[in-house]
C-alpha cells in the first residue's frame, strides 16, 4: 500500500492524476428503446465521479438480442471510447452476462445495472460513498415496495425470500436488486466461484464482506416490457433453492421415512384386525387414494432429487458458460 501511494505521489509530479476506474455492467436482452436513455442517464453522474478522479467505464452485454440492440451500443461506442460490447452467440441469460461483465471489467469499482432504468443511475453517487467513505466491501440496493407490480408476483416474490433464508446459509435480502457496487477484491471473490449453475443473489452472500443495503422505491419500467415472465422466475427461484439448500433433499429422505413408517404401522393394524376380529380387508377407494398419494410423494421425491442430479451433470460437462461473438 505504501508503495502505491509513493507511485501515485510521484505521478502526480509530474502532472499526471491516478484516475481510478468505475466500470458499469449491463446485460442487454432487446432493450434497443433503452439504451440512449440509459446511457444519458448513466453520464449525468459523469462529472460527480471526474471530481473525485474517478472514470466511468461501461460494459453493455448483449445477450442473444433479436432487434437492434447492438446497433445502439456501437452507435454510443463510435462517439465515445469507454463504451464497450460484448456480444453473445445467443441467448444464455442474465446470469452469464453478469459472469462475463465481471470478467471482463477491470475498474477498481464494478457496478451491475439493468438498462430498463430500474435501477436509478442517481443511486450512484451514494452506493461510491458507502464504499469510499464509510468503508463497506459492497453496496447493494433493495425495493421497499413493488408497486406496478402483480400482485401474485409479489406474493410468491415474498414468499421465495421468507424460504431461501430459512433454509439457506446465504443472506439473501427481500427485494435485492442484481445493483451493486462492489469493491475489486469482492469482485474477485465473487469470479472464484467458478460454478455453472449460477444464482449472482446467492453468491453475493455467500462469499460474505460488509455489505451496505439501500433502499429505495421501486421504478417501474421507461420503455419496453420485462423479458421475465411469471414462469422464468419460478425457474430461476428453483434454482437458487437447488444452489444454495441442500434442505429439498432432507425433506425427500424425511418424506420417505415418514411414509414407511405409516406403512409399516398400517400393515400391523391390518394383521391385528384380522386376527381379533376376522374383518376382511375393505376400503377399496380409500386404498386407491392412498396408493395415489404414497406414488406422488415418490415423484415429488424422485423430481428433487433429479434437480439436483441434473445441475450436478451440467457441472461436470464443464461446457463454458458464455460464448462471444463480437467484442468492441
Amino acid at each position: 500500500m505504501r508503495i502505491f501511494e509513493v507511485a501515485a505521489k510521484n505521478t502526480a509530479v509530474r502532472g499526471f492524476v491516478y484516475m481510478k476506474k468505475l466500470s458499469v455492467i449491463v446485460p442487454c436482452y432487446n432493450e434497443q428503446e433503452n439504451i440512449s436513455d440509459f446511457y444519458t442517464e448513466l453520464m449525468k453522474n459523469g462529472q460527480y465521479f471526474k471530481d473525485r478522479d474517478v472514470e466511468i467505464e461501461v460494459y453493455f452485454i448483449n445477450d442473444g438480442s433479436k432487434d437492434e440492440t447492438v446497433l445502439r451500443v456501437k452507435e454510443l461506442a463510435a462517439t465515445d471510447q469507454r463504451v464497450h460490447l460484448i456480444s453473445f452467440s445467443r441467448n444464455f441469460g442474465k446470469e452469464a452476462a453478469i459472469y462475463a461483465g465481471l470478467s471482463s471489467a477491470k475498474g477498481d469499482y464494478v457496478v451491475i445495472m439493468d438498462c430498463d432504468l430500474q435501477d436509478p443511475p442517481a443511486l450512484l453517487p451514494k452506493l461510491y460513498e458507502a464504499i469510499t467513505v464509510e468503508g463497506y466491501d459492497s453496496a447493494a440496493t433493495r425495493r421497499v415496495d413493488r408497486k406496478g407490480e402483480p400482485p401474485i408476483r409479489s406474493f410468491f416474490a415474498r414468499c421465495f425470500y421468507k424460504l431461501i433464508n430459512r433454509i439457506s446459509s446465504a443472506e439473501i435480502v427481500d427485494g435485492a436488486r442484481d445493483y451493486r457496487m462492489m469493491t475489486r477484491q469482492f469482485v474477485d471473490a465473487v469470479l472464484s466461484v467458478k460454478e455453472y449453475n449460477r444464482f449472482s443473489k446467492g453468491i453475493f452472500g455467500w462469499v460474505g464482506f460488509d455489505t451496505k443495503w439501500i433502499e429505495f422505491e421501486n421504478v417501474e419500467r421507461m420503455k419496453g416490457e420485462t423479458k421475465w415472465s411469471f414462469w422464468k422466475l419460478m425457474i430461476y427461484a428453483l434454482d437458487g433453492i437447488v444452489a444454495f439448500s441442500e434442505a429439498p433433499m432432507a425433506i425427500a429422505s424425511i418424506m420417505g421415512l415418514f411414509f414407511c413408517l405409516a406403512a409399516f404401522l398400517g400393515i400391523i393394524f391390518t394383521i391385528v384386525r384380522k386376527t381379533l376380529y376376522g374383518d376382511p380387508t375393505g376400503g377399496w377407494p380409500s386404498l386407491v387414494c392412498i396408493i395415489l398419494l404414497v406414488a406422488g410423494v415418490q415423484l415429488f421425491c424422485i423430481g428433487i432429487v433429479g434437480q439436483y442430479l441434473s445441475k450436478t451433470y451440467l457441472e461436470v460437462k464443464r461446457r463454458p458458460m458464455y460464448i462471444v461473438k463480437e467484442e468492441i
